[in-house]
């Protein structure tokens, strides 16, 4: 008797494990209870469900990247699918359309490419086709252009908006300032009277020494910090310590001025100004000095406190920093080059124990300078920033080994009492 063809057993499917991957380019509506990703996410479990005769089952993972652009691959949930592409974890990526996984056409590509090499598919929900032919590909190509330029389209609008804001004075959003807080009602600056009290301060400081480095040990002796702030998500961001680079920018923030730059135009603000008339222009005057911000001279690999500063006066020569000893010990000094190079008789100050010189410079310094240097404020600061700070003050320092005496003279812009200290 002949069996009908509905008794014949089938084969099972082979199993197809899928990967289900959401994007959204922006934080905004991602605390809603039902949001854009799980949408998204439904409608790929729909697609996939649909095809469960075909061996298709949805893997439990989650792979969603919520406030990340899909014009670059710095995403972490798409770091972590690729990873279980290449560990042979999965068969299928699933995605909702094609610019969910990437707007830059050279990044899919390159997305394309390790799919292929690990035997994985990939299927955009509402838009079929299939990448294992070359009509697929370059349908998907074509998607993936058209993608691109609405990205770049996207860009250009939002830097025109923005120029356009600038121009007219707006705060187009970014970081705020010390000295300003955002408008909860509108993206507006309006003045936080205590932080502005701290800007005019560090001004004022500015214009007194005429060096970044004396004001930023002054501003870390009262223990002042950047600008903190909280999120628009609630998150709370700490203001750090001041270094060098963020105090020129606070130095050369034309906002305090109130005033807007645009491309080397600057523009009234719509925000009120926090320095007095002409304040801004002499500390910019001030900045150009060579003194004011200085980094240091010469190559130091050492850290040495006087190095490139130290002379001696006997011989005209400079004193370098050397030490001795063996394993932990080190004695450190400064060496006349004169006696370093012609013997110990060319020379009567010869060398001199690094730690005597540098607290005898220190003193003077801090009697010259009417006690800027604090002891325990110099304690504090690391050695990179004390080097930093005294080569921004000391021009030149003088050792006569015959008379057993130091002068020191300073920088032009670092003077406030004399030009020159000897002891």
């Amino acid at each position: 008797m002949r069996k009908s063809n509905q008794d014949v057993a089938q084969p099972s499917p082979a199993r197809l494990r899928c990967a289900i991957y959401t994007r959204k380019s922006t934080e905004e509506g991602l605390e809603q209870e039902f949001n854009s990703l799980d949408a998204q996410r439904e409608a790929a479990e729909a697609f996939i469900q649909s095809q469960r005769r075909e061996g298709w089952i949805a893997l439990p993972e989650l792979y969603d990247d919520g406030g990340f652009t899909g014009a670059n691959m710095d995403r972490p949930a798409l770091v972590r699918l690729l990873h279980a592409v290449e560990a042979g974890e999965l068969d299928c990526v699933v995605v909702y359309k094609v610019d969910r996984l990437s707007r830059s056409l050279l990044d899919f590509t390159r997305m394309l490419s390790v799919f292929e090499k690990h035997k994985v598919s990939f299927v955009a929900v509402t838009q079929q086709f299939n990448t294992s032919t070359s009509l697929g590909r370059l349908t998907l190509n074509i998607l993936l252009s058209f993608a691109q330029f609405e990205r770049e389209l996207i860009g250009e609008r939002t830097r025109d908006k923005m120029s356009a804001a600038r121009k007219k004075g707006k705060w187009v959003g970014g970081c705020p300032v010390l000295g300003y807080d955002v408008d909860s009602g509108g993206g507006r600056l309006v003045v936080n009277e205590e932080e502005a009290e701290r800007v005019r301060t560090i001004f004022a400081l500015f214009e007194q020494h005429g060096s970044a480095l004396l004001t930023l040990a002054e501003i870390e002796r009262r223990g002042w910090k950047l600008k903190s702030w909280t999120r628009k998500s609630g998150q709370f961001r700490a203001g750090g310590p001041f270094a060098l680079n963020s105090l020129r920018r606070l130095l050369t923030n034309i906002l305090y001025r109130g005033a807007i730059r645009h491309k080397g135009q600057s523009y009234p603000g719509e925000h009120a100004a926090i320095l007095a008339p002409g304040t801004w222009e002499r500390v910019q005057s001030l900045i150009t000095h060579p003194a004011s911000l200085a980094r240091g001279r010469l190559r130091n690999k050492h850290q040495a406190l006087l190095s490139g500063l130290l002379y001696c006066e006997s011989c005209a020569a400079r004193m370098v920093y050397s030490y001795a000893g063996k394993k932990d010990r080190r004695y450190p000094y400064y060496v006349c080059l004169n006696a370093q190079r012609r013997g110990w008789a060319a020379c009567p100050t010869k060398s001199l124990p690094a730690r005597g010189i540098e607290e005898s410079v220190l003193g003077q310094i801090r009697e010259a300078q009417r006690g800027i240097f604090d002891p325990a404020v110099w304690e504090r600061m690391d050695r990179t920033l004390q080097v930093k700070t005294i080569q921004a003050i000391v021009e030149q320092i003088g050792y006569n080994g015959a008379a057993r005496q130091v002068s020191i003279r300073f920088h032009p812009a670092a003077i406030t009492t004399g030009q020159e200290a000897r002891t």
